[in-house]
Parts: C-alpha cells; sequence; structure tokens
C-alpha cells in the first residue's frame, strides 16, 4: 500500500514554511491523539501518519531528499536517509511540554535542564564559473553567536554555577490543582530550564553565548552548480545551556559570465561569424574554459546552426565525464561600409536574384507561402 504524500498528511503546500508545519502538525496531533481517542484505531493510525510527516518535512535534509526523491529519499529500506518514525526528535521539538501540561506526566521523570541544539545558517556565495567548474578555496566572514568563553556557555559568572530552580526543584515544571484535575505546565521562573542563575556571566549576561565575527575558509569542489549547498557541521550557532552547535549550509551562486551560459554540464555560447565566412566556409576559434579550440565552418552555414564541441563543457559533481560546449551561429551583418563594398554588394544583390530559388531557398520559399496566404 502506497504511502500519502507527506504534505497531504499535514494539509500544507510544498512551499509551506517551518511554522506553518509543525503549526497544522500540532492541531492534527491534538485531534487523534491516542489519549483523547482511546477506543479509535482510525485516529491512532492518522496520529501516526501526522507524526511521521512532520518528523521528515520539520528535518530540513529530510524534506529536500523527500521532495526531490519522494518516500524513496527517506526510505532507509531504498537507501533514503532515515525513515520516518525512527525517534522521538520531532515529535518532542514540535511540542515540548503540552502533552505533559494536558494530558500529566513527565516525559522521563525526574529533573529536565533544557538544552537546544544551535540554529542552522546559511550564507549566500557567489562564484565565478570558473571557480565553479575547477574549484576553489575561498574565506568567507559571518556573524554568529559563539559560546561565551568565560562561562563555558552556562550563563553563570566565573567561580559560580547554576543553581536548581526553588520554584520546580529542578524539574522543570510545576503542578496546579484545580479541582478534581491537576495540570502540568512550564515553570515560569527558570522556564522549563530547571535552573536559575543568581550570578549572570558579565560577558554574556547571563546567556551563555555571545556575537562574533567568524572567518572560515570554504573548499570548492570542482563542477558545482548553481543552488548547490555545502554544508559546515558545527560551523553554526552555538547551542543553549551546553547544546550541539548547528551546522552552516554555504549555497552557491553563480555570476553572469562575459561567454558562456551553463546548462547542468553544458556551456552554451554564441560566436558571430562573418558572412563571407558562413557562405564560403572557414575555420573559427572558439573560447573554452581550458583555451581555444578550433572550429571547422562549412560552406552554407545559417544563422542559429549549432555546433557541439564534446568534452568542452563541464564536469559535474556528480558526472562521470564532462559535458559539451555548444556554440550557436550568429551571421555577423557588415557595417561602416565604404562605396566599394557597397557596389559589390548590390552587384552580388543582383545576381543572386536573378535565380533567387537557387541561392536563397529560404526567403523563396518563404515569399511563396505569403502569396498563398494573401491569395
Amino acid at each position: 500500500m502506497s504511502k500519502r504524500d507527506y504534505y497531504d498528511v499535514l494539509g500544507v503546500n510544498r512551499d509551506a514554511s517551518e511554522d506553518e508545519i509543525k503549526k497544522s502538525y500540532r492541531k492534527l496531533a491534538m485531534k487523534y491523539h491516542p489519549d483523547r481517542n482511546p477506543d479509535s484505531s482510525a485516529a491512532e493510525a492518522k496520529f501516526k501518519e501526522a507524526k511521521e510527516a512532520y518528523e521528515i518535512l520539520s528535518d530540513q535534509e529530510k524534506r529536500q531528499a523527500y521532495d526531490h526523491f519522494g518516500h524513496a529519499g527517506v526510505d532507509p529500506q531504498a537507501g533514503g536517509m532515515g525513515g520516518a518514525g525512527a525517534g522521538m526528535g520531532g515529535f518532542s521539538d514540535a511540542f515540548g511540554g503540552i502533552f505533559d501540561e494536558i494530558f500529566g506526566g513527565s516525559r522521563g521523570g525526574g529533573g529536565r535542564s533544557q538544552v537546544f541544539r544551535g540554529t542552522d545558517l546559511r550564507y549566500n556565495l557567489e562564484i565565478t564559473l570558473e571557480q565553479a567548474a575547477n574549484g576553489a578555496e575561498s574565506k568567507i566572514r559571518i556573524p554568529v553567536l559563539s559560546t561565551c568563553e568565560p562561562c563555558n556557555g552556562s550563563g553563570a559568572k566565573p567561580g559560580s554555577q547554576p543553581k536548581t530552580c526553588t520554584s520546580c526543584s529542578g524539574s522543570g515544571h510545576i503542578r496546579i490543582q484545580q479541582g478534581f484535575f491537576s495540570l502540568q505546565q512550564t515553570c515560569p521562573r527558570c522556564h522549563g530550564s530547571g535552573q536559575s542563575i543568581d550570578n549572570p556571566c558579565t560577558s554574556c549576561g547571563g546567556e551563555g553565548r555571545v556575537k562574533k565575527q567568524k572567518t572560515l575558509s570554504i573548499k570548492i569542489p570542482p563542477g558545482v552548480d548553481d543552488g548547490d549547498r555545502i554544508r559546515l557541521a558545527g560551523e553554526g550557532e552555538a547551542g543553549i545551556k551546553g547544546g550541539p552547535p548547528g551546522d552552516l549550509y554555504v549555497q552557491m551562486h553563480l555570476k553572469t559570465h562575459a561567454f558562456f551560459r551553463r546548462d547542468h554540464d553544458n556551456l552554451h555560447c554564441e560566436m558571430p561569424v562573418s558572412f563571407a565566412t558562413a557562405a564560403l566556409g572557414g575555420a573559427i576559434e572558439v573560447p573554452t574554459l581550458g583555451g581555444v579550440a578550433h572550429l571547422k565552418v562549412p560552406p552554407e552555414t545559417q544563422s542559429g546552426r549549432t555546433f557541439r564541441l564534446r568534452g568542452k563543457g563541464i564536469k559535474g559533481v556528480r558526472s562521470s565525464s564532462p559535458g559539451d560546449l555548444m556554440c550557436h551561429v550568429l551571421i555577423e551583418t557588415p557595417v561602416n561600409l565604404n562605396e566599394q563594398q557597397k557596389n559589390l554588394l548590390r552587384e552580388f544583390d543582383k545576381i543572386s536574384s536573378a535565380n533567387q530559388a537557387t541561392h536563397h531557398p529560404r526567403s523563396h520559399s518563404w515569399m511563396d507561402k505569403v502569396k498563398q496566404f494573401f491569395e
């Protein structure tokens, strides 16, 4: 039985933001949660389906793999990035303590110190076509939240330590009795961290992180294309309360080239050819990324004709061989003619007009069609 599209399961568009996906998932999970539907197997199935969809679409890498390859891209049996339902990470991130507050009980029973992974960052890097083809090394400078060195990310002044929150005894939540019901909610004093800081670090103000400018060296592999991303693990923002850092994604953007236009592994260029060379034939020089190539133009070449130079394109990151260079011929009309040149062209045109069908077959055929149209 084939699975439903994850976007359809959550009822969101394919370009939905992370907040839209999370909001839709929360709504479905609250509706179909087994604690609210204890005797409904259909509700349980829908809850699991929504949870699976959220765990894929809330993960940036898994979502990208799903967008490109569908379920096969995230199915471990198909060689994907890992199937949904492998863990409770996405579920816990989306809800935090919501189900604890509504249904009671603790997820893990005991104190919980809120440790969060740092935010992922993206940097847009402009590179030339030559850098994309041959590879390069580039240095970038980015603003980032880094772990505060004096307090080592704890937020407490050096020589002191965070203390257990007296309101929740380090559990991160408090229980409120309302009649027959007992409700559990996040501790308002420590905001769920289970700890309080009496002497905050003067360098970071108790946040555990400070703003810095970081310089990184990026190795651009040969063959990258516009829109490709390079992931630098652990180079994102520092985590909160000692959590792991996020990642940095460097996205490639190709600058416009003076001669070439890239189409995956192939390159395209326009080559102006003189009227005489196009009519009589001849050899022209064509620029390539590796130097100059010689192209033989056969007689009677028409404007717009394309010549393929095999292997003169770009070898992509995932390609086994380089692409081709496509040369598009443009017949150039001469300008700034002197009187002698004009007379020669008039004489040539007079001679050619005497036998239009032989010397200008396309023009002659086109005129015949125009006559038929008006007749």
